[in-house]
């Protein structure tokens, strides 16, 4: 883990919400999965702002929403991380599919170029929606989310922890028919001490116990949450 200084290079607004490029130095970049904390002292939160990777840009990253109203270009940050376990895109992975469970598709953008850089075929699964996807990326409502499961031999999926009951039992029918997957899934949970204090808001319950979100995740292999 490393701390360091970072400045808001831009806000853009990309399916109807405020995502961040960030300056900062590439040690401080994190992975697709991982996360910064970031020290605001012009935010009206008291906690520190955890951002996400959803793209890179020259000695920078483009960092997920939701972003602090009171950001602005130009703004200088204090960044701490990168924090977290990411994903682990396979390389062997040749069909993978990217399921937005209940939120927008930009902390699993990050999956993206790197798949289609391994030359496999990406579709991604989201109610919402996907601006400016690359042309080789094929889109599909969550409603689909059984037969793409069915035809990926990777998936990611994106869900916030008091969702993953849902998740279950949408893959619960998938497991009764026997079909099993290499998958990952980003747990979306509160982050505050990013590790440091352990204080258990992030704890996310696995099949061997409870596990913390901010250190031992966000990201976790789908067996291991029992799906």
């Amino acid at each position: 883990m490393r701390a360091g200084k970072g400045r808001i290079v831009e806000l853009i607004l990309e399916d109807g919400q405020r995502l961040a490029l960030i300056a900062c130095p590439p040690t401080l970049i994190p992975a697709a999965g991982q996360y910064l904390l970031v020290g605001d002292d012009d935010s009206d939160s008291p906690l520190p702002v955890p951002l996400f990777y959803t793209d890179s840009a020259p000695d920078s990253f483009l960092a997920a929403p939701p972003i602090p109203d009171s950001w602005n270009p130009g703004q200088e940050l204090a960044l701490r991380g990168p924090l977290g376990r990411g994903f682990d895109l396979p390389s062997s992975a040749r069909k993978v599919a990217l399921v937005a469970f209940d939120d927008s598709l930009a902390r699993l953008r990050g999956l993206i170029k790197p798949s289609l850089r391994q030359g496999a075929a990406v579709v991604v699964v989201s109610d919402f929606e996907s601006d400016h996807l690359p042309d080789e990326v094929e889109a599909q409502p969550l409603s689909a989310l059984e037969e793409i499961m069915a035809w990926a031999d990777y998936a990611a999926f994106d869900a916030a922890r008091v969702n993953l009951i849902k998740l279950r039992e949408r893959l619960g029918m998938l497991k009764q028919a026997g079909v099993t997957r290499e998958a990952e899934i980003l747990v979306r949970t509160p982050v505050p001490c990013g590790g440091v204090a352990e204080c258990g808001v992030c704890a996310v319950n696995v099949k061997s116990g409870w596990k913390m979100g901010c250190k031992d995740g966000p990201v976790f292999n789908w067996n291991e949450l029992g799906l």
